[in-house]
């Protein structure tokens, strides 16, 4: 196995030198070398509770059921010709869109990322519709190829390379903002995470969903929900979007979908929306489009991840009750929480303060992942997995670290 000193001489070398002193310092000099169920082993012996890994680990590490799927697959065909149809994807496809809205949503397209996701549907809604302008969510993040990130609210992202996708439109959420979006009648849809992830972990109220929503069907704009964060039951339901009643043209779905051990993210959509691929199925592809590894994967994380929603559900209960209590005995540092189900954010009293309690929490044994949109806010992501005795090894990491933290003191400012 490589060594921890060639592991970071690795990513300082080859990757990214800032990268390589932020893992050295996080590590204590140790990296990552194997994980199991919501625990992280280190090469220096120690080991971590992961409640971060930007929320792919919904399954914990090495999930049986998954890797049992992939080592079969693996020994049947690991890759497609893509020019014969393999079943594992076929059948990733006959599961998911019996998953999440049975009968409406029934086509399914299949990438790698959420970038892939996103892309699929706002290509889909503009050769659709013949329109070009697409409405999104102050704070919202889709992520950072070209034309996500023009859908994506943060600067820090899209300034070094504008210019992007032309006629997106940020609204704020404000039901009052919306006759302005909508006034010129050109919109081919709008698209919205039910909570927002990488921008501080914000359910957006529902009132304004239901609005925005609404205003997008008169307008004849199709509706995307981007669930790549929340969806599977991250926050309790299959998709929050089809549960609201909102009836989603298309859902995007990934991180967690490939079972925390193969790269996977879907576009699960309705007849109409998906009809230009239906027509011309080359419109828009991948190489590893449905890639039989990654579908077998996802096929039995479907699976688990329903074994495993009753855990989840008194997990989640746990978890706001926790961080409650953790708010309270450390109010200059913590200024609250918010979240649903097994997505949370913990805001910090600044960036600083953040990225210290970061680096604190991960050499004492416990990893979270910072929010790319707003600094300020750690995500607790705990795995459906989580044990009893996991948690309440988390949140003695938490009450020790927060208490080691003087906020007028932080210096890092290295979270995001």
């Amino acid at each position: 196995m490589r060594s921890a000193g060639d592991t970071l001489r690795g990513v300082r070398e080859h990757i990214s030198p800032s990268l390589g002193m932020l893992y050295a310092i996080n590590g204590k000099d140790a990296v990552e070398a194997t994980g199991d169920g919501a625990l992280v082993s280190l090469s220096d012996g120690r080991d971590a509770v992961d409640f971060g890994s930007y929320a792919v680990t919904l399954l914990g590490h090495r999930h049986p059921a998954v890797t049992a799927a992939v080592a079969a697959e693996l020994d049947r065909m690991p890759t497609s010709t893509r020019v014969l149809a393999n079943p594992a994807t076929a059948a990733l496809a006959d599961r998911l869109t019996g998953y999440l809205d049975p009968g409406r949503l029934t086509r399914a397209w299949f990438g790698l990322n959420g970038c892939d996701a996103v892309e699929a549907a706002l290509k889909l809604a503009r050769a659709h519709t013949g329109r070009t302008r697409v409405v999104a969510v102050e704070g919202a993040y889709h992520g950072k190829s070209l034309g996500a990130l023009a859908a994506t609210w943060s600067e820090r992202y899209r300034a070094p390379v504008e210019s992007l996708l032309g006629g997106v439109t940020h609204v704020p959420v404000d039901v009052g903002a919306l006759d302005a979006a909508f006034a010129d009648g050109d919109v081919a849809a709008v698209i919205f995470e039910p909570v927002q992830g990488e921008g501080g972990v914000r359910p957006l109220p529902p009132e304004f969903l239901d609005a925005l929503v609404a205003r997008a069907r008169e307008a004849g704009a199709f509706v995307v929900a981007d669930e790549i964060q929340t969806g599977l039951r991250r926050c309790g339901e299959r998709s929050l979007a089809v549960t609201a009643g909102w009836r989603p043209d298309a859902v995007l779905l990934g991180k967690a979908l490939g079972g925390g051990v193969l790269p996977l993210s879907a576009m699960v959509a309705t007849e109409e929306f998906h009809r230009p691929l239906a027509r011309d199925p080359f419109l828009h592809t991948t190489t590893f489009s449905g890639h039989p590894l990654c579908a077998a994967a996802g096929a039995a994380a479907l699976g688990a991840v329903e074994e495993h929603a009753a855990d989840g559900a008194d997990l989640a209960v746990r978890v706001e009750r926790g961080l409650a209590e953790l708010c309270a005995r450390h109010p200059d540092l913590l200024r609250g929480a918010r979240g649903r189900g097994l997505l949370w954010g913990l805001e910090t009293a600044s960036p600083a303060a953040a990225g210290d309690l970061l680096m604190e929490l991960g050499q004492r044994g416990l990893l979270l992942s910072p929010c790319l949109g707003e600094p300020e806010v750690l995500r607790l992501l705990p795995p459906l997995v989580t044990t009893p005795a996991q948690l309440d090894r988390a949140w003695q990491v938490l009450d020790e670290a927060s208490a080691k933290i003087t906020p007028d003191l932080a210096v890092s400012g290295t979270a995001g």
